[in-house]
C-alpha cells in the first residue's frame, strides 16, 4: 500500500511540474499574429476596411477595422461595416465572446461563422484588434428598408423565394 502510495504522489508531482513548467502553447505575441492572420483570411477588412477589397488587400494595416461608408442595401434595409477598433474598445474579452457567440445581424456579415468559432480564435481577434487600438470614425447609421440611403452602396436583388 505503501509503494502505490509512493508511486501515486510521485507521478501526481510530476505531472504538476510538467504543467507549470511547460511554455504557454499561446503566447501574446502568437495570439496576435493569429488575430492578424484569421481577420485576413476570415475576411473582415473585406467589408470592414474601406477600399480593402478594390486594393487587393494593399491598405496599410493602421487603417485596417476602421468601419466603411459603403452601404449594403437589400429588404433589410442597408447596413454599413462598423469599425470594430472602436466597437471592441467597450468590451471585455468575456463580453466579446459571449457577444460573438450570440450575435445575429443584418446581412451581408456572416454572423453565423462567427457564433462558430471556436474561442481561442475569438481571443485572437480580440487582442489583435485591441492591439491596434481605436482610430477612425463611426459607420453611418443603418438605413430602414422604406429609406433611401445615400450612396455609394451595392443593391443586393431579393432572395430567391423557397
Amino acid at each position: 500500500m505503501k509503494k502505490e502510495r509512493f508511486a501515486l504522489a510521485c507521478a501526481l508531482s510530476g505531472m504538476v511540474l510538467l504543467t507549470t513548467s511547460m511554455p504557454s502553447l499561446a503566447s501574446p505575441d502568437d495570439l496576435l499574429e493569429r488575430g492578424r492572420y484569421l481577420v485576413k483570411i476570415a475576411g473582415c477588412n473585406d467589408c470592414h476596411t474601406a477600399g480593402y477589397s478594390v486594393q487587393a488587400g494593399q491598405v496599410p494595416e493602421e487603417k485596417w477595422l476602421t468601419g466603411d461608408s459603403f452601404g449594403w442595401r437589400g429588404e433589410w434595409g442597408t447596413t454599413y461595416a462598423t469599425n470594430l477598433r472602436m466597437s471592441l474598445q467597450g468590451f471585455t474579452e468575456a463580453q466579446w465572446l459571449a457577444y460573438a457567440k450570440s450575435l445575429k445581424t443584418r446581412p451581408p456579415m456572416p454572423w453565423f461563422m462567427l457564433n462558430e468559432m471556436k474561442d481561442e480564435d475569438l481571443r485572437a481577434i480580440y487582442r489583435f484588434v485591441r492591439h491596434l487600438g481605436p482610430a477612425g470614425d463611426p459607420a453611418p447609421a443603418f438605413v430602414s428598408p422604406e429609406k433611401e440611403p445615400l450612396p455609394p452602396f451595392a443593391l443586393f436583388p431579393p432572395a430567391p423565394a423557397q
